[in-house]
């Protein structure tokens, strides 16, 4: 890694933090936000979620167990820079096949190290997330801090324009890329060992067809639908409901994704013509679009819901989960019409976390059921998913 290199991360309120440069060089501007998981930062990195935001995570060490294929949510990195208070002078785990450092310069994202993290998310939690600028280049703070106000703004930004497939494929025909990986062989029943040492568990029958929109999506959920029986043709944010309806899907899923909901007006419309027609699930952004599809609004949260630490509680059984967010939206409650019921709360500000269709099979939830690299409290919508459809039958 270079020696020392400086670096400078400037929000456009005027604060600024001096620290050290690692991963590629140069100078970005993205909105500023927190990520409060304890591990998982591979995945943060290629969430296609995170697109134009510059992340920081608040675990205080980042980088010890290196990167590898596996783990990648995507086939590239999204966020614009990455922070961090300290990067790990060593990897160390056997399934690592490179170092944090060498990956970002590979992606060329630059990151910055040696800076108070807990400073900067107390600031973002009270003052709100806001425009930022991370540079390696010989400017002043000053100057990092006027890029850091003419960069555009979160919202009203289509990222999903960027992250979305040019073209519909099928996911995974062959069942290659789908098996869970796991450590436990127990006897060799119900798994298969790949390169000598990688154990995954073996994939159940295709039981639905359903057709997923693609606004960012996270690779583990095509993982996750595959593992609950479901066979999956992924289109572009921009299918027509005929291109969809015509593949005669047993159910519509509604990924995750990137940017202002209220931007995606051409999804909206898609969504609300398909409500009826076929069951749908959608989770994070396609939760917030759904609520666009039935009537209802969004706004923008001071500081967002990122990490796999968040507490929902379901309304109806009292039943809480911690789940996995990554989102700077919500649903507003008090736009949803009658026959729309609100699901889930989060505990922490109580903004809404899930929706049901009182008269057709549509819900979706605000957080990812995925949840790579967890928990898995939520997995079960999978389940709840196939049996919306078989009941829909």
């Amino acid at each position: 890694m270079r020696a020392h290199m400086r670096a400078i991360l400037a929000l456009e309120d005027g604060r600024t933090f001096i620290g050290e440069s690692f991963g590629a060089t140069g100078t970005t501007v993205g909105e500023a936000c927190f990520n409060t998981s304890m591990t998982g930062y591979q995945e943060v990195l290629t969430d296609p979620s995170y697109r134009g935001q510059i992340v920081a995570m608040t675990a205080p060490q980042i980088g010890n167990y290196g990167v590898n294929g596996l783990d990648d949510e995507s086939s590239a990195v999204h966020v614009r820079g990455f922070v961090i208070e300290e990067l790990s002078a060593i990897t160390s785990n056997w399934r690592a096949t490179g170092d944090l450092d060498a990956y970002l310069k590979r992606w060329k994202v630059p990151g910055i190290q040696g800076i108070d993290t807990r400073a900067l998310t107390k600031h973002l939690r009270s003052l709100g997330a806001m425009q930022a600028c991370l540079t390696t280049d010989d400017i002043s703070p000053g100057e990092a801090v006027a890029r850091a106000k003419a960069a555009p703004p979160m919202a009203g930004s289509d990222f999903v324009k960027e992250v979305t497939p040019s073209a519909a494929f099928d996911w995974d025909p062959d069942d290659k890329l789908s098996p869970e990986w796991t450590i436990v062989k127990g006897d060799g029943s119900g798994v298969e060992i790949r390169d000598g040492n990688e154990v995954f568990k073996k994939l159940p029958p295709v039981r639905h067809s359903i057709v997923a929109y693609d606004f960012g999506m996270k690779l583990n959920i095509l993982r996750r639908l595959r593992q609950h029986g479901f066979k999956v043709r992924v289109v572009p944010a921009t299918a027509s409901v005929s291109d969809v309806l015509a593949l005669k899907p047993d159910g519509v899923f509604l990924s995750n994704g990137p940017g202002d909901p209220a931007a995606l007006t051409y999804v909206h419309e898609n969504i609300r013509q398909l409500i009826g027609k076929t069951p749908i699930f959608g989770i994070c952004l396609g939760h917030q679009m759904l609520g666009y599809a039935v009537g209802g609004k969004t706004f923008k949260l001071k500081f967002g819901h990122r990490g796999g630490n968040q507490p929902v509680q379901d309304v109806r059984t009292g039943k809480v989960d911690i789940t996995s967010q990554n989102h700077g939206f919500a649903v507003d409650p008090d736009s949803l019409p009658a026959n729309v019921e609100v699901t889930h709360i989060n505990l922490n500000d109580h903004t809404v976390e899930g929706l049901a269709h009182k008269e057709a099979p549509v819900f979706s939830v605000q957080y990812h059921p995925e949840a790579a690299p967890g928990p898995n409290d939520a997995t079960h919508f999978f389940a709840q998913f196939a049996k919306l459809i078989d009941e829909s039958r």
